[in-house]
């Protein structure tokens, strides 16, 4: 790895082990083998700044494919239901491939009363914005509008805390391989009101365009 993925790799293993507070810079120096002033030239503003990287990592891969994602519902119409699948199963995947489980980081008292929480959760929330408004498409293809309307206030951050199980299931020692992905896709769509026949093409569609929104 180039030093600077050497530092924030260490930085995540220590402070998901032994907490934000308790790591210093010297600590994450020793643990890559360099200087402490090494930090600072990577990091100027030291341990918050390695801190606020790895909690946009946690976030921003999936962010950064919403657009995308609407795009190709607005521009060649595939279905609110294969959207939603695609945004679940790449959430999942930036919360599996996050270094040393640093999702969890986001979750502890300590960060989030930091500044540097501050712009990670702006990012979460404009993450559970996206799952409501998917979400709400789902339940509108096969459901009426109003209710549609009603759920989409708590929709969002439902969704989003079905897909952050999988930090949980890190932390407990799970792998997460393609079928956690597809439990907690098929629970997100179930959760949506779809049934089993729209989520069973929903998931055999997803499979067939992940892969091009993942390069």
């Amino acid at each position: 790895m180039e030093p600077r993925e050497e530092i924030l790799d260490a930085a995540a293993r220590l402070f998901v082990d032994q907490g934000v507070a308790a790591t210093s810079t010297r600590d994450i120096a020793d643990a890559v083998g360099i200087r402490q002033s090494s930090i600072y030239y990577h990091f100027p503003s030291g341990k918050d700044e390695i801190l606020a990287d790895l909690l946009q990592r946690s976030i921003r891969p999936t962010l950064d494919k919403i657009e995308k994602l609407e795009t190709l519902g607005a521009v060649t119409g595939v279905e609110p239901d294969v959207l939603l699948y695609l945004l679940v199963t790449l959430d999942v995947r930036t919360l599996a491939r996050a270094p040393h489980n640093a999702g969890v980081l986001a979750v502890l008292p300590e960060v989030q009363c930091k500044e540097v929480f501050g712009p990670f959760g702006t990012a979460r929330q404009n993450l559970a914005d996206a799952y409501a408004r998917l979400g709400t498409q789902v339940i509108s293809e096969g459901d009426t509008a109003t209710s549609a309307a009603s759920a989409e206030e708590f929709l969002g951050d439902l969704l989003l805390e079905l897909v952050e199980v999988v930090i949980g299931m890190r932390s407990n020692g799970h792998r997460i391989n393609q079928d956690v992905e597809s439990i907690i896709a098929r629970s997100c769509l179930h959760a949506c009101r779809a049934d089993q026949s729209r989520i069973d093409k929903a998931a055999a569609r997803a499979g067939e365009l992940v892969g091009a929104l993942e390069t």
